[in-house]
C-alpha cells in the first residue's frame, strides 16, 4: 500500500505536464504572433511614410495611427473631465454585447429548428432552401432599416438584426452534420422501432455537434457585427455603434479613438468566439461517441 501510495504522485505529474506543455506553447505562439503583427504594422507604418508613397493611401498618423498612440488614448479622458476612454468604451461594449448575444441565441436556437425541420422533408429542403439561401445576398444595411420601422427603435430591433446574421450558418451547418450520422446506424435504430424523436436526439444531434459548434463560431462574430450595424439605424447612442459614428464625426482631429473603438469591438468578437470554443469543449466531449 505504501508503495503504490508513493507511485501514484509520480504517475500523475506526466498526465498533467503534456496538457501544460500544450497550454504553454499555445499561449507563446499567440504572443509571437501577436507581436509579429504589431511589427508588421509599425513596419508599413515606417516603410510607408518614410519614402512618401500614397499607394494605396497616404500613411500618416491621422490615416494609420501609431499602437502607442492608440494605446495612450484608451488612457485619457474621453472628453472634458470625461470617464477614461477604457471605461466609456467597456460600457458601450457590454450594452453591445447585451444585443448581439441575444440575437445570437435567437438566430442559433432558429437555425437549429430550421435544419431539424429540414432534414425531415425532402420536399421542405427543395421549397425553402433556395429562400434561405437568397435571403443572405441581401445587404445587411438594406434589411436594417426596414427591422427597425417594423419593431421600432431599440435592442429588439438590433437583436433580430444580429440574429439574421446567425441563423444562416447555423442552418446550413446544422442540416449537414444531420444528415451526416451512419447509415448502418440508422438501420440499427429501426431495427429497434425507434420513432423520429429518439433517431434525432440520440444519433443525428450527436453527429451534428461539431458541425453545430464550427457554424457557431462564425454566428458568434457575425452577431457582433449585425448588432453595431443594428444600432446605427435605430439610433442607439448607448452601443458600440453609437460611439463608431460619434468619434468618426472628430476622425480628423482624433482619430485614435475611433481606431480604439475598433479595437475593443474587435476583442468583443474574439471574447464570443473563445466562449463557443470554450463551450465546444466542455460538450463535445460529453457527446454519447466520446463517452463510450
Amino acid at each position: 500500500m505504501t508503495q503504490a501510495a508513493t507511485a501514484s504522485p509520480a504517475l500523475a505529474r506526466p498526465s498533467l505536464s503534456p496538457a501544460l506543455r500544450r497550454g504553454g506553447i499555445r499561449a507563446a505562439t499567440t504572443l509571437v504572433t501577436f507581436a509579429a503583427l504589431c511589427g508588421l504594422y509599425e513596419l508599413y507604418h515606417w516603410v510607408w511614410a518614410s519614402a512618401g508613397w500614397t499607394w494605396p493611401f497616404p500613411v500618416n498618423d491621422t490615416t494609420l495611427p501609431h499602437l502607442w498612440t492608440i494605446a495612450k488614448a484608451l488612457g485619457r479622458p474621453s472628453g472634458y473631465q470625461g470617464p477614461l476612454l477604457i471605461v466609456l468604451l467597456l460600457h458601450h461594449a457590454w450594452f453591445t454585447a447585451k444585443e448581439a448575444l441575444a440575437g445570437f441565441a435567437l438566430g442559433a436556437v432558429t437555425g437549429f429548428v430550421l435544419a431539424v425541420a429540414l432534414v425531415h422533408s425532402r420536399l421542405a429542403q427543395r421549397a425553402l432552401l433556395p429562400y434561405i439561401v437568397a435571403s443572405q445576398t441581401i445587404p445587411i444595411l438594406a434589411i436594417a432599416p426596414m427591422v427597425v420601422v417594423w419593431l421600432k427603435s431599440g435592442w429588439q430591433s438590433v437583436a433580430v438584426i444580429a440574429a439574421y446574421l446567425t441563423f444562416f450558418p447555423v442552418t446550413i451547418n446544422v442540416l449537414r452534420g444531420l444528415q451526416s450520422a451512419e447509415a448502418r446506424a440508422h438501420e440499427l435504430m429501426r431495427s429497434y422501432a425507434a420513432s423520429r424523436w429518439q433517431v434525432l436526439w440520440r444519433l443525428r444531434v450527436p453527429a451534428s455537434l461539431p458541425y453545430l459548434f464550427t457554424a457557431l463560431k462564425i454566428s458568434a462574430t457575425a452577431s457582433v457585427v449585425g448588432a453595431i450595424i443594428g444600432e446605427l439605424p435605430s439610433s442607439i447612442q448607448s452601443g458600440l455603434g453609437g460611439a463608431i459614428i460619434n468619434f468618426n464625426q472628430y476622425y480628423s482631429l482624433q482619430p485614435e479613438n475611433l481606431w480604439a473603438t475598433n479595437v475593443v469591438a474587435a476583442l468583443l468578437g474574439v471574447a464570443f468566439f473563445l466562449a463557443v470554443v470554450l463551450a465546444e469543449k466542455l460538450v463535445v466531449r460529453r457527446a454519447p461517441e466520446h463517452l463510450a
